[in-house]
């Protein structure tokens, strides 16, 4: 029989596992914002923005992760996983992820300069022999001209996209419309051996080093992983990425029994009417494209945004050095690069690229508010991540809004979370 004292111990004890049980599913340690330097108060009014965009239709629902020194001091989830269902968005919502697959696939290839198997100044062709004698387009309208190039493309311009490769959809000239559109459109259509046989028989658009334009650089970095490890993509992120981190819900393929977590967007745009389209990854792919198929949740994104604020390392898992942190979070386009990260987004003026990120070079200048030194990227299906060293921060914002109104639902996100910081 037991003691009033035995019963008052197993009270406490069940008491204690089911607070622990409540708050088992966040991803990082929670903390009150005002401990960190955040005013609750303010901090409410990003999730009131996106409540207001979900009442207005804009957006079907969100999940947004805000993390300051190290702790969680805020993480909502607001409208719908699925409208149509009448399914509520919850916090562990997959959502395809697009372009933040780039920075992951970015970490597989450092990773594996730290193990001495690739130097990433080193022609591309090294690893994927196809691509080892690239000839450059005369013009982006005359590609059966062409001249020879000056350089190869190295695995740095892979990760910097100064590679000379294009992505087709991102312009009408003649080059254009023969590249293929897209990572997500390369991987859903074509194997690896396929996507990389079709860029050899193209010519590059610029010269290697010498121009930054948004492309399938990402994609030849991820065949670049699996050519030196022989094994696929996927299982390589696995292994010294998302299982160290405990991202248990972030792959290439969501599988069956995580479908009814998975996000669904709307058919058309809100705005104007027009049909639009996420890459649907409960279906499998033809390759596990580096630049733009994987999926993931703001839970697991906000980890793996945490260790690199943390140089490399989250708890007990090392992911990378601290010096292979610093220099791929650094500015990689010298003077001499034509950048054309505006003509991507007018708001990054000023901004630079590293490998894997775009790189804030100044507080002012940029259209959006932010810090010297911070590093981000984000996906063509709506999502958004960044990270500030001055301000010890990570943010992730997960949505299916991949129309026109992502700029502006990230710009003003990104404002809601910069006021409140109070010190």
């Amino acid at each position: 029989m037991y003691s009033r004292a035995s019963f008052a111990i197993a009270t406490a004890v069940a008491t204690a596992l089911v607070v622990f049980a409540a708050h088992a599913a966040d991803p990082l340690p929670r903390a009150k914002p005002e401990t960190v330097g955040m005013s609750s108060a303010r901090l409410g009014q990003v999730g009131a923005l996106l409540k207001a965009d979900v009442d207005a239709g804009r957006i079907p629902g969100a999940v947004i992760a805000i993390a300051r020194k190290g702790k969680l001091v805020y993480y909502e989830a607001v409208g719908w996983r699925d409208k149509e269902a009448n399914a509520a968005m919850t916090k562990d919502a997959i959502f395809s992820i697009a372009s933040m697959t780039k920075p992951m696939t970015s970490i597989a290839v450092m990773q594996l300069t730290e193990d001495g198997r690739v130097v990433i100044t080193e022609p591309v062709g090294r690893y994927l022999p196809p691509l080892g004698n690239m000839r450059v387009a005369a013009s982006l309208d005359t590609p059966a001209e062409t001249v020879a190039a000056a350089r190869q493309m190295t695995v740095q311009d892979t990760l910097r996209h100064t590679s000379g490769v294009l992505y087709g959809g991102r312009g009408t000239s003649a080059l254009h419309k023969m590249y293929p559109a897209s990572s997500s459109t390369s991987g859903s259509t074509m194997t690896g051996a396929e996507f990389i046989a079709k860029l050899a028989s193209l010519p590059l658009a610029y010269q290697p080093g010498k121009v930054w334009d948004y492309s399938l650089s990402v994609d030849i970095a991820g065949l670049v992983v699996e050519s030196v490890t022989g094994k696929g993509l996927g299982a390589n992120l696995e292994e010294r990425i998302w299982k160290p981190l405990g991202m248990t819900d972030t792959s290439f393929t969501i599988p069956a029994e995580k479908l009814s977590r998975y996000a669904r967007w709307f058919a058309n745009d809100p705005e104007t009417g027009k049909p639009q389209y996420v890459l649907d990854l409960s279906k499998p792919l033809k390759f596990e494209c580096g630049g733009g198929c994987g999926a993931s949740t703001a839970g697991d994104y906000v980890r793996f945004a945490q260790m690199l604020l943390d140089k490399g390392t989250l708890g007990k898992a090392h992911i990378l050095g601290k010096k292979t942190v610093e220099y791929m979070t650094a500015d990689h386009l010298a003077a001499d690069v034509d950048n054309r990260l505006p003509v991507l987004n007018p708001a990054l003026g000023n901004h630079g690229f590293g490998l894997g990120f775009a790189v804030r070079r100044t507080t002012g200048v940029a259209g959006t508010v932010g810090s010297e030194g911070e590093y981000f990227w984000s996906g063509a299906y709506g999502t958004y991540f960044w990270v500030d060293p001055k301000e010890e921060m990570v943010v992730v914002l997960m949505a299916h809004v991949p129309g026109a109104y992502r700029g502006a639902m990230r710009a003003k996100v990104g404002s809601l979370v910069l006021q409140a910081i109070d010190k």
